[in-house]
């Protein structure tokens, strides 16, 4: 455990804050019956914890640096856990949504330090195997999700899917302290936090994010609509000139001029917005409309985790230094071909046809959470390593934000346009049936209508899955070509990433 402790206490932090990002998945429409929740605030309660991941993880990235590491991860673990039982104790929707976003700066405080920490910690073969385990930890994280949020919601109840994380933390805790050494801050401890860079960004983010999820409910042409969007345009413009002007910026623009790490960048957000931002609608679509339970739905989703995490320790093995063609452009291209086939669903469509898609796009995505983390820290300096850990995380989250936040807005526009003419409240009916409320509008229905109005409602879903799907895979296939195009020609080398001194070989060195 000297050598593979600390990479399981980081793990099983990693596990703990991605599940949580797709474990309330299956939960949505508990959540909508038990408070009384529409379409946009189901939207927040899913995106709003990854929305709060991304804003504050370069500004724990900084403070990791000027602070330390595992003090930084420590309270990360912490803030996660308290977070989560005002979750779970959560009497309106309003107070679940708070609560999710300040589990996200918990969860982003613990992100930002992993991908370093291992970085850190290992090196040589080691290091190649390291990012095999963390990649299948992520890769598994994602998709189980589901599967436990349906097993914990059924069994118990949907506030469980926070309880649990109080024990994990506590072990987590435990074995952080037992076998991550103290870490100490690194020689940036002068450094000032960028206080400015930190707000502008955050307001940037979650401006772009709210615009996005309001257009659904009041129009693109809506004070509602334009004036977060404004902020957020204004407030990226600031960010940029302000990280420009910096001494030691929040964000070093310029690890962008380097196309493996750009590459790596577009390759998580991607594979993240594309993938699994359409999940939501997929397991609304199989409770709602399928009428499985919250475990059937996440087990039609496990041969999606299953090859993502068998793919993702294999590749981790055969490929310890990762080529971008092969890893990313392949990657990305079988996860749209996967999720495209998703695209499909006709109104009488059962849960087999997922399955296909499902597993193939996990196996895109297993090689995509193996090579983007490994290829974006081997593109950069040493001593840059640590932002460009912090850059990655952040990509990552947004990419999965920002395809929540769209596709929720393309499934509401497509669904009302199936529904003119059908029900006298078009935009209403489409908020309903997203929120997973089939068997209120089913139930509103004239009696000896109710068959051929079910039938519509099956048809109308099916339609805005398919137009999600269809989309996400397109998406990710001209993924796959832009990165294909960026990594053309072969990137110079560099020294490896930083990792124990030569001696100090075989033992765990300290964390700076």
């Amino acid at each position: 455990m000297r050598i593979w402790g600390p990479l399981a206490a980081v793990c099983l932090g990693t596990f703990m804050l991605l599940i949580d990002i797709t474990i309330v998945l299956v939960a949505l429409p508990s959540m909508s019956q038990s408070l009384g929740s529409s379409l946009s605030q189901l939207q927040w309660v899913a995106d709003g914890y990854a929305l709060a991941v991304a804003a504050a993880l370069l500004g724990a990235g900084m403070l990791a640096d000027l602070q330390g590491r595992r003090r930084v991860y420590v309270a990360g673990l912490v803030v996660f856990a308290l977070a989560s039982v005002a979750c779970a104790l959560s009497p309106g929707t309003g107070w679940l949504i708070a609560a999710r976003l300040v589990q996200g700066v918990g969860a982003a405080a613990m992100f930002t330090t992993t991908l370093s920490l291992i970085g850190t910690l290992y090196s040589g073969r080691r290091l190649g195997q390291a990012f095999g385990v963390w990649a299948a930890v992520a890769a598994s994280a994602s998709a189980l999700g589901p599967v436990m949020g349906g097993l914990l919601t059924e069994a118990l109840d949907w506030r469980w899917i926070f309880y649990v994380n109080v024990p994990v933390s506590v072990l987590a805790l435990a074995m952080t302290f037992r076998y991550i050494p103290r870490s100490a801050p690194g020689r940036s401890a002068t450094r000032r936090l960028d206080v400015p860079g930190i707000v502008l960004f955050a307001l940037a983010a979650g401006g772009f994010v709210y615009a996005l999820t309001a257009s659904h409910a009041h129009g693109w042409r809506s004070a509602e609509t334009l004036l977060p969007l404004a902020v957020a345009v204004a407030a990226f413009v600031a960010f940029l000139a302000v990280q420009c002007r910096s001494t030691h910026p929040l964000l070093d623009l310029s690890l962008f001029r380097r196309p493996a790490f750009s590459a790596a960048m577009l390759t998580i957000a991607v594979g993240e917005g594309a993938v699994y931002g359409i999940l939501p609608y997929t397991s609304i679509w199989l409770q709602s409309v399928q009428h499985l339970t919250p475990v059937g739905a996440g087990l039609v989703v496990l041969p999606h985790a299953v090859a993502a995490a068998l793919v993702a320790v294999l590749s981790g093995r055969w490929m310890p230094k990762p080529s971008p063609r092969l890893g990313a452009v392949l990657g990305l291209f079988l996860a749209g071909i996967g999720v495209g086939a998703e695209g499909f669903l006709g109104p009488d469509s059962g849960w087999p046809a997922l399955v296909g898609g499902l597993a193939l796009s996990g196996v895109g995505m297993g090689l995509v959470f193996q090579v983007a983390a490994a290829l974006a820290l081997g593109s950069v300096p040493g001593e840059r390593t640590g932002m460009a850990s912090g850059i990655y995380s952040t990509v990552e989250q947004l990419g999965y934000a920002f395809g929540v936040a769209v596709f929720g807005t393309l499934a509401v526009t497509t669904m009302t346009g199936s529904l003119d003419g059908k029900v006298a409240d078009p935009a209403g009916a489409a908020q309903t049936l997203s929120g997973g409320g089939a068997g209120t509008l089913l139930a509103a229905a004239p009696a000896g209508q109710r068959a051929s109005f079910d039938q519509t409602l099956h048809a109308v879903f099916a339609g805005g899955h398919n137009a999600l799907a269809l989309t996400a895979g397109a998406l990710a296939v001209a993924g796959a070509t832009c990165v294909f195009w960026l990594t053309r020609r072969p990137q110079s080398p560099r020294k490896a990433v930083a990792g124990p001194p030569a001696e100090t070989a075989g033992a765990v060195p300290t964390a700076e």
